[in-house]
């Protein structure tokens, strides 16, 4: 009488090929990069909510704000006798925000200043910037390119959230009218007709 052994893998064996599978596809799980199109995006639908937030805090506490927007992060500031002036008030919201080094923020002007059939032309009123400066030594901060009025009126504009080697782009567009669209990319804003 001879016991045959049986062909195959016994349990244990497979699940230590298991276990090592599970680690191999962890690691490269890990190392792979990160896809900056969601971070496009999460920065994209922070600005939108934040300068929703904005303009609904202006109509309540009747004060003007405006947002300073560079290539890497953006700014919010409040309008005074002083002029502009940054946010003094401690807040989780109204801070200094820097986007991740990928991502590159593209502000353009919004509305209808951009139409060709203009009646006048866009140059300046006068040659000289500061005819009006009253001392040359006081150097007030620019205004924001955009504004928040307690009207509820906002500045139009549109900010591009670029990431670096992507053509795609998360966009938060204003319109003339106040309303503040998220578009994502390849998507265009509907106007009425």
């Amino acid at each position: 009488m001879s016991l045959k052994r049986a062909a195959g893998f016994t349990l244990i064996e497979i699940m230590l090929v298991m276990v090592l599978l599970a680690l191999s596809s962890v690691a490269v799980i890990m190392t792979m990069p990160k896809n900056q199109n969601n971070e496009a995006k999460d920065e994209a639908v922070r600005f939108y909510q934040l300068s929703q937030l904005l303009s609904e805090d202006a109509m309540q506490s009747g004060r003007d704000y405006g947002i300073d927007v560079s290539n890497h992060g953006y700014r919010f500031v409040v309008l005074t006798q002083d002029g502009w002036q940054e946010i003094k008030e401690k807040t989780k919201y109204y801070n200094q925000v820097e986007t991740p080094k990928a991502i590159t923020l593209v502000y353009e002007k919004g509305g209808e200043w951009q139409k060709k059939d203009r009646l006048f032309k866009q140059d300046k009123l006068f040659s000289q910037e500061d005819l009006f400066e009253k001392d040359p030594d006081e150097k007030k901060r620019k205004p924001p390119q955009i504004v928040v009025m307690a009207s509820g009126e906002i500045t139009p504009f549109t900010v591009s959230f670029e990431t670096s080697g992507e053509h795609q782009y998360w966009r938060v567009v204003a319109t003339e009218i106040g309303d503040v669209k998220l578009l994502e990319p390849g998507q265009e804003l509907e106007t009425k007709k």
